[in-house]
C-alpha cells in the first residue's frame, strides 16, 4: 500500500472487523493461569509452567499470522515485523497476579457480559498486550511495511521481578523508542521509583495471656490484601468473639470467626486493589492487626501486631513512619502493606512496597523503617532490585505523537500526559512511555476479583495502537 493511501484507513472501523478473532484469542490466553509459580519451576520453565505457556500462546498467534517469532529461554519472547537495524518496541506481559478469592465467575474462563470481557488478565495485561498485537496485525494485513522494525516483546513476570524482560535486555539490542500497553490512557511519561522492604520478627515458643499462633494476609507486594486470617490460642474466645463483632460494626471490612478447642480463628475480608494506589483498596491485614492491638499477646505476637497497628494501618502516605513526601511533578510517596505472614514458632515478616517520586531515596525510606521498627524488635531488609523514578520529556516526539493520536481518536482534546505510581516495562527504555489501555473514567479492576475490561474499550485500544505503530515507524 502506498503511503498516500494510508489516510483512507478508518482505524476504528478496521479494529471492529477483528472483534471476533481478538476475543477468541483472548479466551485462550485467559484460560492459562500464568501467575509466577517458582514452586514448580524447572530448568525448562524457570518461572513455572504457567507463564511459559502464556508466552508460547502469544508466539503461537504470531506464527499463525506469519510474523517472525523468538522464544528466549521460556521467560521472554517477541513477535517481529518490518525492516531495519533499529526497532520500535511494544512491551507487554503474559503473566498475571494470582486469581485470589471473591470471584463471581471462573477467573480462567473468559466471560462476556454487559459489554465486559471478564477474567484474570483481561485488563492487566493480556487484553491490552493482545490489542497491541492486533494493532501490528492490522498493519501487516493491509500491506503496510514499517521503515522501522517493530517488536512486540512479551515478558512473563512483570508482576514480580521482571526476570524475563531483564534477560531480554541482556541478550538483545535496546530498542530505539517504545511504549508499554500496560497502564492507562492518555499517556504516562513518568513513573515513580519502586522499592520493597521486608521487616522480619523473631518468633517465641512462650505463650502469653493470648498467644498469636498465626497471622496471614496478602498474596503479592503490589496488591492490597483482601483477606486476613488469624489463629489465637486463648481461654477467652467468647470475649474476643464479642469484641470482634462489635469492631466489625464500625469498620469497612467484614469478618467471621470460629471457636476452636484451643482458642479462636478470625477472618476478615477487605478489598483488593493495585498496590500503586493503596487508597483504592481496603487492607484486611492492617484492619485485623488494629483489632488485635486491643488484647494482650505473647511478647513476639505483641510486637508483630503492634508495629502493623501503630505504624502501618490506614496510612498509604507513610506519615506515621515520617516518610510523607510530595514532588510537584511526580506526586506523593505511597506505601502498600502487601504481605503479612507470621507463625509463633518461625516468627514473621511484613512486606511493604513504596512508590517514591524524585527527591527521596530508598536509603531514606530504609532508615525510617529501621528507626520505627526497632522498638518492636523488627529487622529491616531492602530488596536491592529496586527501580529509580523514570521521566520522559513531554516534548519528546514519542509523547507528542502518541498524545495527538489519542486526542484524534477519542476527541479528548484537553488530555495531558501523566505521572503515576505504577511501574511498567516502559521505564526500561530511555525514551519509553506507558500508553493505555485503561481509559479515563473506566473502572480499574486490575489485581482485583472480577477483573474486566470493556470490549469496546479494547477495540478502541486496538485502533489507537494500530495508528500509533504506523505513525512511529513510517
Amino acid at each position: 500500500m502506498k503511503k498516500g493511501e494510508l489516510k483512507m484507513i478508518d482505524w476504528k472501523k478496521e479494529a471492529e472487523k477483528y472483534k471476533e478473532a481478538y476475543l477468541a484469542d483472548l479466551k485462550e490466553l485467559v484460560a492459562i493461569d500464568s501467575s509466577r509459580d517458582v514452586e514448580h519451576a524447572t530448568d525448562e520453565f524457570p518461572l513455572g509452567p504457567g507463564p511459559a505457556k502464556a508466552l508460547e500462546k502469544f508466539l503461537e498467534f504470531g506464527n499463525r499470522d506469519g510474523f517472525t517469532t523468538h522464544n528466549i529461554e521460556n521467560i521472554v519472547g517477541y513477535i517481529e515485523y518490518g525492516n531495519g537495524k533499529e526497532y520500535f518496541a511494544a512491551l507487554g506481559h503474559a503473566d498475571t497476579v494470582p486469581a485470589g478469592k471473591g470471584w463471581d465467575t471462573n477467573p480462567f474462563e473468559l466471560m462476556l457480559k454487559d459489554g465486559k470481557a471478564i477474567g484474570r488478565g483481561t485488563s492487566d495485561d493480556k487484553g491490552p498486550a493482545l490489542a497491541a498485537y492486533y494493532g501490528l496485525k492490522m498493519l501487516k494485513d493491509h500491506g503496510i511495511m514499517p521503515n522501522l522494525k517493530v517488536r512486540l516483546i512479551i515478558g512473563t513476570d512483570e508482576e514480580t521481578n521482571w526476570t524475563g524482560m531483564k534477560r531480554y535486555f541482556e541478550v538483545e539490542p535496546d530498542p530505539k523508542i517504545g511504549f508499554s500497553p500496560d497502564a492507562e490512557f492518555p499517556l504516562i511519561n513518568g513513573e515513580k521509583g519502586n522499592v520493597t522492604f521486608e521487616t522480619k520478627f523473631a518468633g517465641d515458643t512462650k505463650d502469653g495471656e493470648n498467644t498469636l499462633v498465626s497471622f496471614k494476609a496478602g498474596l503479592k507486594e503490589n496488591m492490597v490484601p483482601r483477606e486476613a486470617e488469624v489463629e489465637i490460642k486463648t481461654d477467652t474466645a467468647d470475649l474476643i468473639s464479642t469484641k470482634f463483632e462489635e469492631y466489625l460494626l464500625n469498620v469497612p471490612v467484614t469478618g467471621t470467626y470460629e471457636v476452636t478447642p484451643t482458642g479462636i480463628k478470625l477472618e476478615m475480608i477487605g478489598k483488593a486493589a493495585h498496590g500503586m494506589e493503596p487508597k483504592n483498596g481496603i487492607n484486611a491485614g492492617t484492619y485485623m492487626a488494629t483489632f488485635l492491638k486491643e488484647f494482650t499477646f505473647d511478647k513476639a505476637g505483641q510486637n508483630f501486631v503492634g508495629f502493623i497497628a501503630d505504624k502501618l494501618h490506614d496510612d498509604s502516605r507513610a506519615t506515621k513512619l515520617g516518610l510523607q513526601f510530595t514532588d510537584d511533578i511526580m506526586g506523593d510517596l505511597t506505601m502498600n502493606v502487601g504481605i503479612i505472614d507470621y507463625s509463633q514458632s518461625q516468627g514473621g515478616l511484613i512486606n511493604t512496597n513504596f512508590r517514591f517520586p524524585k527527591g527521596i531515596t530508598p536509603a531514606k525510606i530504609e532508615q525510617q523503617l529501621k528507626d520505627n521498627s526497632a522498638y518492636y524488635r523488627g529487622q529491616v531488609e531492602m530488596n536491592p532490585d529496586y527501580m529509580e523514578p523514570h521521566f520522559v520529556d513531554p516534548k519528546d516526539p514519542i509523547v507528542t505523537t502518541l498524545m495527538d493520536i489519542y486526542k484524534e481518536q477519542t476527541g479528548q482534546t484537553v488530555a495531558e500526559p501523566e505521572v503515576v505510581g505504577g511501574g511498567t516495562y516502559g521505564r526500561l527504555m530511555k525514551r519509553g512511555v506507558a500508553f493505555g489501555a485503561l481509559f479515563p473514567g473506566a473502572e480499574d479492576t486490575m489485581h482485583q476479583a472480577n477483573e474486566f475490561q470493556n470490549v469496546n474499550d479494547l477495540l478502541m485500544t486496538m485502533s489507537i495502537y494500530g495508528q500509533s505503530l504506523y505513525e512511529l515507524t513510517k
